[in-house]
């Protein structure tokens, strides 16, 4: 980094600090209004190009500079503090639609210098900065082109990625301050972007700061992939950053609501650059400076702002306009949020210190569920994809998705079944676990996800650099990390060694790769108990031991596994199994444990077991007395098969059947809890580790 540039950024944070900045406004708007012809678009070198060149518009930094000088100069003399390069299609994959692939890197690189130039010749009175534009591509990497084939791409992540450097690369040799992710309307396309200006800046050796800005679509508040303004903000957050807004399709009355919610929900500071209202149906913008600025005055009286601007039909008058009502009310005040895992897919899932417990659905998995499997190796797609939507149903948050088997190609179905699930928004609404025992699995499944999802898992097994390696990859990926209880001597299966383990992991996700606490899922192994072999009867307290000290002492950090482990030698007697679920994710998540891989439509309610196998049950879970396996084989046969020994009361579903409004909001895990002799008590708000009792 010269020392120029460091001067600039130090000028930027502070002025940040101080007051509202103003971004410029619509480059296109300008554009227009020259009535350039053919001719305008090509320098000597494009004279002879067989391909139509009129309106694209980033070849004018080429073959009209003087133009965008002067529309640079405009917006800076109205009161400007951030100009942006013209470079909105300056990638590979648009300049593709004119033949002009090969240009790519020289228009980045004029159309910096350029606003470079004039931002140095206006910063006289106050520093100006540039941003670089990244614009949105002409692809999705989310949304197929082909109507009849859902799973359809027409790009993909590392495609996206290439493009992103390259651009980006031109970019900064060019001289500007801030990298702009602007227009996101396909989150994973905005991923790919972040994942390229990361392995940018370590190949370059400093960082710029990032600007991201995504755009509302129409009234529903999502973007045109389908998210939410939250799930947007989860899915990107790991970039950290300088700013996070939104920009264009609306005017600033439409695009209120959602700047109001990015300001609630973002730590860092909010941008945003509206219309100049919705188009006429002319598609030509009618708002005037004043009405743009009084809606806009709004934003800033209600503290909602640190960046503003225009986009489409908005000009230097309404840049002049902005300027001038928002300096008279102090920037937005970052918040400071409590510590939680935000993930997200269509819509957030947020797990913080009051949440119970979040069920992982498991049935989307060929190692775990007979039937998904044969769907997978059938190449039954539509049908593997009910499956999921059952789990969703049945009451999954997260949706587990794992195609280790030997008979697969792992990477080709994770692609496949991804691809099809985005399109099925009754799922992908839900967060996703990218689960498998190979990493570079585990890598196609992120570049198919446009929300944050977890990872399932990484581990010490290989070493402290293998560990550090992966971690790094999950954070650039924007995903949050179960870690195995599992180092280089082994995976760890008494309580003393699991806290041994999981206190390392936690030390060199946070202090070494820079990991959100909150971002840090543990699983301390869930193993088999009810074996027969001695050695094994204490695996479900060493479980909910570590657990325990993992919640006091690990702050932040969560706690899951694989329930259906615990039961695994009772396989074929399913009720059994369930009440042994049902005991165990009792006293599990009263110790801390706040999600775990379940068959979500399979969960027994601890108070409706019968008392005798409770019991039984319960002395095994916890090793209260040497007999207790022996005990539990002995009733086992009495609740093969329905379960019904006993008297054994079944769950009242008939709510399902009930309007939305009448259903009841039942907080995730609150069944396990359910008791007549016990109300279950709130979290102590002073200490975010006490556990639910």
């Amino acid at each position: 980094m010269t020392p120029e540039l460091s001067k600039r950024l130090a000028l930027l944070q502070s002025a940040l600090k101080e007051r509202i900045l103003v971004l410029d406004g619509g480059m296109g708007t300008l554009i227009q209004s020259y009535k350039l012809a053919e001719a305008d678009y090509r320098d000597e070198s494009l004279a002879a190009h067989p391909v139509d060149l009129k309106g694209n518009n980033d070849l004018l930094a080429l073959s009209r500079p003087d133009v965008l000088r002067e529309i640079h100069a405009a917006y800076l003399e109205a009161g400007a503090d951030i100009i942006e390069t013209n470079t909105f299609n300056a990638t590979r994959l648009s300049q593709s639609d004119y033949d002009l692939e090969d240009l790519v890197p020289r228009i980045n690189l004029e159309s910096a210098k350029l606003a470079r130039e004039v931002a140095d010749e206006f910063s006289t009175d106050k520093p100006r900065f540039v941003a670089g534009v990244l614009g949105p591509t002409s692809r999705t990497a989310s949304i197929s082109p082909d109507v009849n084939d859902p799973g359809a791409r027409n790009v993909d992540f590392d495609s996206l990625r290439v493009n992103y450097i390259e651009a980006a690369r031109a970019l900064i040799d060019g001289g500007v301050d801030i990298l702009m992710i602007e227009t996101v309307f396909d989150t994973l396309n905005a991923k790919a972007a972040v994942f390229a200006l990361k392995e940018l800046f370590d190949e370059l050796g400093f960082e710029l700061p990032i600007m991201i800005s995504g755009t509302i679509t129409d009234a529903s508040g999502r973007t045109l992939s389908g998210q939410t303004t939250e799930a947007f903000y989860n899915a990107l957050a790991h970039a950290k950053p300088l700013s996070i807004g939104l920009n264009c399709a609306l005017g600033a009355e439409e695009l209120a609501p959602y700047v109001q919610e990015m300001s609630r929900i973002t730590e860092c500071y909010v941008s945003a650059h509206p219309n100049a209202g919705l188009p006429n149906e002319f598609g030509e913008y009618d708002q005037t400076a004043s009405e743009m600025a009084a809606i806009v005055e709004r934003f800033a009286k209600d503290g909602l702002l640190n960046i503003v601007g225009g986009c489409c039909g908005t000009t230097p008058e309404h840049i002049r306009a902005v300027a001038e009502v928002v300096a008279r009310y102090p920037r937005r005040e970052l918040p400071e949020r409590p510590a939680a895992c935000r993930l997200s897919g269509l819509e957030p899932l947020n797990i913080d210190a009051e949440s119970l417990f979040v069920n992982v659905g498991e049935r989307c998995n060929v190692t775990g569920s007979a039937r998904f499997k044969r769907l997978i190796l059938e190449g039954d797609y539509s049908t593997a994809l009910e499956v999921a939507l059952q789990q969703v149903e049945d009451g999954a948050q997260i949706i587990d998705i794992n195609m280790d088997e030997g008979m697969l190609d792992a990477h080709q179905a994770i692609e496949r079944f991804l691809r099809l699930l985005a399109g099925e928004p009754d799922i992908s609404r839900l967060p996703l676990m990218i689960d498998s025992s190979k990493w570079d699995v585990i890598e196609t499944g992120l570049k198919w996800v446009q929300g944050k999802p977890v990872v399932n898992s990484i581990s010490l097994k290989e070493g402290e650099a293998d560990f550090i390696e992966k971690a790094k990859l999950c954070l650039r990926y924007g995903a949050a990390v179960i870690v195995m209880a599992f180092d280089e001597q082994g995976q760890a299966d008494t309580a003393a060694r699991k806290i041994e383990i999981c206190e390392r992991s936690y030390r060199i996700l946070v202090d070494t790769v820079g990991f959100n606490p909150a971002d840090i899922i543990f699983d301390p192994n869930i193993f088999a108990v009810a074996t027969g072999i001695e050695e094994h009867n204490n695996y479900a307290v060493d479980f909910i031991e570590a657990t325990a000290w993992i919640r006091q002492n690990l702050p932040h950090a969560g706690v899951s596994g694989g329930v259906s482990n615990v039961s695994f030698s009772f396989r074929g007697n399913n009720p059994v199994r369930e009440a042994i679920h049902s005991v165990f994710l009792y006293h599990a998540i009263k110790a801390g444990m706040n999600m775990g891989i379940v068959n979500a439509g399979q969960l027994a309610i601890y108070d409706d077991l019968p008392a005798e196998l409770k019991n039984c049950v319960e002395d095994v879970i916890l090793n209260r007395n040497d007999g207790a396996t022996e005990a539990l084989l002995d009733i086992a046969e009495k609740y093969r098969g329905d379960g019904s020994a006993q008297g054994t009361r079944k769950e009242d579903l008939a709510w399902r059947s009930e309007p939305v409004k009448k259903t009841p909001r039942i907080r995730a895990g609150e069944r396990y809890f359910r008791s007549t002799s016990k109300k279950i008590q709130r979290r102590s708000v002073s200490n975010p580790h006490a556990h639910w009792m």
